[in-house]
């Protein structure tokens, strides 16, 4: 199935989205958490807190984190879930730069590695995991079904899945407040600090394109997870995703 979002990349038409992707965020990788924690007003925390405490009663001990970036999300659920092993993929070296030096600085570059991995072509064998997670990054796959199905195949028999990301919200008057920030704010504040004219306001034109609710929800179950929920966070700002294979 093809989704609109898969149309939508950071440097115009020509070219691979993948490739797109990779050099967008090689290049605003230095300044990628400011405006992370910028844009989302600091809420971003709470989210992958949320999102980690659904899977702590599972108690998974091999973890990965898919698009990785920064290593946000890695790190806190390594401090939260304390796996055995907990490994960090994205398709940015740049990115992953960040996530190393931070989990040095934190002490826990003994616990977590971090590999270059395409997320549609993962290279680990099947049934690697217990959970997979990931936060704001599926809607950046160039094939979101491939990219589901590739984490669903990684996965154990009973693994979980949760993926965060961020949506539209659907009622008044956020509806209207997000619309307005997302088209004027985000751009300039972006192209501020990032110094790239492309990548902020790519991400507001990926986010209003990307499936959401049930429409992604049916596209984790085709991928063949069951179980799947979700749950709308900030007023519809960010869902959080659940399934299970």
């Amino acid at each position: 199935m093809e989704y609109p979002q898969e149309k939508v990349k950071p440097y115009g038409s020509e070219g691979k989205k993948v490739e797109q992707v990779e050099r967008m965020f090689d290049h605003i990788a230095p300044t990628y958490d400011r405006l992370n924690h910028t844009l989302s007003l600091g809420i971003d925390r709470r989210w992958r807190k949320k999102a980690i405490r659904w899977l702590a009663p599972f108690r998974p001990q091999d973890v990965m984190d898919v698009a990785t970036g920064t290593g946000d999300f890695a790190l806190l659920a390594c401090r939260m879930l304390q796996p055995r092993t907990l490994t960090g993929v994205d398709i940015s070296e740049g990115m992953m730069q960040v996530a190393r030096q931070k989990a040095q600085d934190a002490g826990l570059d003994g616990h977590i590695r971090f590999r270059r991995e395409d997320c549609e072509a993962l290279t680990f064998p099947d049934a690697s995991f217990d959970a997979v997670t990931v936060a704001f990054g599926v809607r950046n796959f160039e094939h979101l079904d491939l990219g589901l199905r590739e984490m669903c195949r990684v996965l154990r028999p009973g693994g979980h899945l949760v993926i965060l990301e961020l949506s539209t919200p659907d009622r008044f008057p956020m509806k209207q407040l997000f619309a307005l920030y997302s088209r004027v704010a985000m751009p300039v504040i972006g192209r501020s600090i990032s110094h790239d004219n492309s990548a902020y306001t790519y991400l507001p034109e990926s986010i209003r394109a990307f499936p959401q609710g049930e429409v992604m929800s049916q596209s984790i179950r085709r991928a063949g997870f069951s179980e799947v929920r979700f749950k709308r966070l900030t007023f519809g700002v960010c869902t959080l995703y659940m399934a299970t294979k």
